[in-house]
């Protein structure tokens, strides 16, 4: 099978599409991914047997609605151009196009019209997504664009991937008929999150947040958790990983509370290297807001630090809620800096705690390994090629 990827994200620090990508490419199938370039990254490149063509150079700095716009619109056409450049020389039997933003999926135009399938990836859903990015109400003219937008991109596609289930329901309720959307969650690739021999320093207490840096993630909410706790938990420290809009907005929040020796951040690193810093960590900390958009999108990592045997002290959201429980997280209040305090220092107090957490989470993960789960997607994709054979 040739198969073409096309998502506006880096490659190498994207999991999702790169357990799809190299569990293709694995089984003997042709792979290309069409994504976009940081820093000194080259045009091309192939990692683990997947073509990588890098096409625009990204800064993640947007502020404003339309600089944002704007470079979505010049990855789709120049996407849309390399998909169809390269499919014209060796047609693909499917494209499948990863979300944000949903449009990105026209871009696979002239392979649907000459006999690929389309696949459309919800990573998150758009709408939503738009009013916690840029703070516009449900009410709003481009909200409501955003759902015509979802409505013909979901239409456009052969099939629509989504990757939690209350989302699925959303979308079934407003934009795609059933039986033509399935949920495939961002399961962690057991070849990458596994349990590891990692020589701890017993002197510290390491707190470990790796993931986007954007306001419905809370890291302004753990950053003052953390100045609650640092006089009766001194050897603590906090460590972010990963970049985003919010990076200045949470560095000065560090200096204002006087915090830069004990709190740091540290750019995006890719997935291989992400698994072996979170496996240094005493606790994972998800500290996400339950408004919106924030209180239902799923946090792979929360599966990830349970693969690791890393205990988690999580915000109960309403999608942390739909999912978990307490016996394999440690719940505190949304938005409450106080209520997160209070469950870094009864964790860290509590061993015992700690150990049976890790445990009861290990066995509830075990079922939820990509080594298992990415049958479906291949399932998928069969009846997909089964539907052109029969055409």
């Amino acid at each position: 099978m040739k198969a073409c990827m096309i998502s506006y994200s880096f490659y190498e620090s994207d999991n999702r599409v790169r357990k799809y990508a190299e569990s293709l490419s694995a089984r003997g199938d042709h792979v290309d991914v069409i994504s976009l370039a940081r820093g000194e990254d080259e045009p091309f490149g192939t990692i683990n047997g997947v073509n990588i063509y890098r096409i625009q150079k990204r800064l993640v700095n947007e502020k404003g609605k339309f600089s944002y716009l704007f470079r979505l619109l010049k990855f789709l056409f120049l996407s849309a151009y390399r998909v169809s450049r390269l499919h014209l020389r060796e047609p693909y039997d499917v494209v499948h196009v990863h979300n944000v933003p949903d449009f990105e999926v026209f871009a696979a135009f002239i392979p649907k019209f000459t006999g690929a399938k389309v696949i459309l990836d919800i990573h998150d859903i758009l709408p939503e997504f738009y009013t916690a990015k840029f703070k516009d109400g449900k009410g709003s003219i481009v909200y409501k664009g955003l759902l015509i937008v979802e409505r013909l991109s979901m239409a456009f596609a052969d099939h629509v991937i989504i990757s939690n289930h209350i989302w699925q329901e959303r979308a079934l309720g407003r934009s795609v008929l059933n039986g033509k959307c399935s949920v495939i969650m961002n399961y962690p690739d057991p070849a990458i999150f596994h349990p590891r021999t990692v020589k701890k320093d017993p002197a510290k207490f390491i707190m470990l947040y790796p993931g986007t840096l954007n306001k419905h993630q809370g890291l302004d909410i753990a950053i003052r958790a953390f100045d609650r706790i640092k006089d009766q938990i001194p050897e603590a420290e906090f460590r972010i990983i990963g970049d985003g809009a919010e990076k200045p907005v949470l560095e000065k929040l560090i200096v204002d509370l006087g915090l830069e020796k004990r709190v740091t951040i540290r750019g995006m690193i890719p997935s291989d290297k992400i698994a072996e810093e979170m496996a240094k960590a005493d606790v994972g900390i998800v500290p996400k807001r339950d408004e919106g958009f924030g209180g239902e999108a799923f946090s792979t990592k929360t599966w990830e630090f349970m693969c690791l045997k890393v205990p988690i002290i999580l915000a109960r959201t309403r999608i942390d809620d739909y999912y978990f429980n307490d016996k394999v997280v440690r719940f505190f209040e949304p938005g409450n800096e106080e209520s997160l305090a209070h469950s870094i220092i009864e964790l860290r107090k509590n061993g015992q705690a700690r150990d049976e957490q890790v445990r009861e989470a290990y066995e509830y993960i075990k079922d939820k390994s990509w080594e298992f789960k990415k049958q479906e997607y291949f399932a998928l994709l069969n009846q997909l090629r089964g539907n052109i054979a029969a055409n």
